[in-house]
């Protein structure tokens, strides 16, 4: 077996490497590894910064950067985890300009607060896919012209992963509207018929590999308990809330199974990121955690940590000592601890159907 990258025994927790030693899950990769991420907050890498100016302040960032990057977290997302077990760079946000990078890696599209609907607005799920078609064809024509042979070619854009992660604002913006559980429901179909629509216009343009990740729990969010506090199950967590997220997720899962016998040349991957989250909040102990349900970054204190007038990075806000093992960042996302066992679990393929390693796209 391979030996452990030192570039990742640098760069990744301990945590997260005693669990890729019981998981060896190093990278193969005998291609340049590219990959092209669309979704919202749980993946952009600064897109909202970048495209809106939005700030995003410190104590973001704290724990790997030490200095913010438009993340939503005191340091890595799972998707920067993915990238390093591929020994590959973090992948820029499409809208950066200064980010100094050709993108010869892939790029970001993700960005803060995404939706599949309403469509054709910033920045919707159909919005980035309409941006990556730019993206593409720009990339192309600087190629055929020779003004920069290391960007990404032809077939480069048909080996990449595509990665769509988005869906959670869909279903968590029904609550927000008031909308009841069977309203919030109906809208379902409507939202996986969206996730399929991209895969298809990225499947049309070449694209053969890609990874679809469900959404979390959402009824375990700090954000929502502090404002719901009502239908909570035995881990504290709201149940119609979660109801929601796993009719979703098996909306997502019947869609993928379809788009694997449409598109048979295609690599679909259906990731459970439900079954996976729930289970830290479950069993926060055994990954070292405490008070799963309670924000890092916020105002308030126990039991949430969460006021909406006080958010993480405001004037207001109080945050944990560095080092504190928490789940939650800010009430709606995850601290890089926790973001390290996630990428750890998707890693160990258990949770992926088909059972494919995370570098398949790049191995062969």
């Amino acid at each position: 077996m391979a030996s452990f990258p030192h570039f990742l025994a640098l760069t990744l927790s301990p945590l997260l490497l005693l669990l890729l030693m019981a998981h060896p899950v190093v990278s193969q990769c005998k291609n340049r590894p590219i990959i092209f991420n669309f979704g919202d907050s749980n993946s952009d890498t600064g897109g909202l910064v970048a495209g809106l100016g939005f700030p995003v302040n410190l104590p973001n960032g704290r724990s790997f950067f030490r200095r913010s990057t438009g993340r939503l977290s005191d340091g890595r997302l799972t998707i920067d985890f993915l990238c390093q077990s591929l020994n590959t760079s973090l992948l820029s946000p499409y809208l950066d300009s200064l980010a100094g990078t050709k993108f010869t890696s892939g790029a970001n599209f993700a960005v803060v607060g995404s939706s599949t609907l309403p469509k054709y607005v910033p920045f919707s799920l159909n919005i980035q896919v309409m941006q990556f078609l730019h993206f593409k064809s720009r990339t192309l024509e600087l190629f055929t012209a020779g003004s920069e042979q290391n960007l990404i070619n032809d077939d480069g854009f048909g080996n990449a992963l595509y990665i769509i992660d988005i869906g959670q604002n869909d279903i968590a913006d029904s609550f927000a509207k008031n909308m009841s559980s069977v309203q919030v429901l109906k809208r379902i179909p409507l939202i996986t018929i969206e996730i399929k629509a991209a895969v298809k216009a990225l499947y049309d343009q070449g694209g053969r590999n890609f990874w679809l990740h469900n959404t979390g729990p959402l009824g375990c969010l700090p954000q929502k308990l502090s404002l719901v506090k009502k239908d909570l199950d035995q881990y504290g967590c709201i149940s119609s809330y979660n109801d929601a997220a796993k009719l979703f997720n098996e909306e997502l899962r019947r869609v993928s199974l379809k788009m694997r016998s449409e598109m048979k040349d295609a690599k679909i991957v259906y990731v459970d990121i439900f079954s996976i989250k729930y289970d830290l909040i479950a069993n926060h102990t055994k990954y070292g955690f405490s008070s799963p349900l309670m924000a890092c970054c916020g105002y308030g204190g126990p039991p949430y940590n969460y006021n909406i007038h006080f958010t993480c990075g405001q004037p207001g806000y109080q945050v944990c000592d560095e080092g504190s093992r928490f789940v939650s960042w800010d009430g709606i996302h995850y601290t890089e601890a926790a973001n390290s066992v996630v990428a750890s679990k998707i890693l160990s393929t258990a949770y992926s159907t088909p059972r494919v390693k995370f570098d398949f796209f790049c191995s062969s």
